[in-house]
């Protein structure tokens, strides 16, 4: 979990490579992400034909903030798993983050983007 951007097809190919070597092959990976032109390139979308089922992509709606999705997420681990934690190194602190987000990968709760509607009249 983290906010990465990315300017190029090649960048975000490379991010999807870690993440194919990083989670057990039996997994499906959702990736959010907002409409950028990398995520949805020639040059991606041929390396994801290479990976069938592997990936699966969460568009961000055009209407909304992902940002807010991001900010929640990092409020979620900041009052859970790194709540008064002191590390001695940025190593620990990435080994702790980790295992967060792998506890909290343990038991996931899908999101469904909803849209509302509201009426002002």
């Amino acid at each position: 979990m983290g906010v990465l951007f990315f300017s190029h097809s090649k960048e975000f190919i490379e991010l999807l490579k870690e993440l194919d070597t990083h989670y057990p092959k039996e997994s499906t990976i959702r990736v959010v992400l907002d409409n950028h032109s990398s995520h949805i390139s020639k040059e991606t979308m041929k390396y994801l034909a290479s990976k069938p089922g592997r990936f699966t992509y969460v568009h961000t709606p055009k209407h909304g903030s992902w940002l807010n999705l991001v900010e929640t997420a990092f409020s979620k681990m900041a009052r859970t798993f790194l709540r008064h934690v002191r590390v001695s190194s940025k190593e620990e602190l990435k080994e702790r983050i980790l295992l967060g987000i792998k506890e909290l990968n343990s038991d996931p709760v899908v999101h469904r983007w909803k849209k509302f509607d509201l009426d002002v009249s």
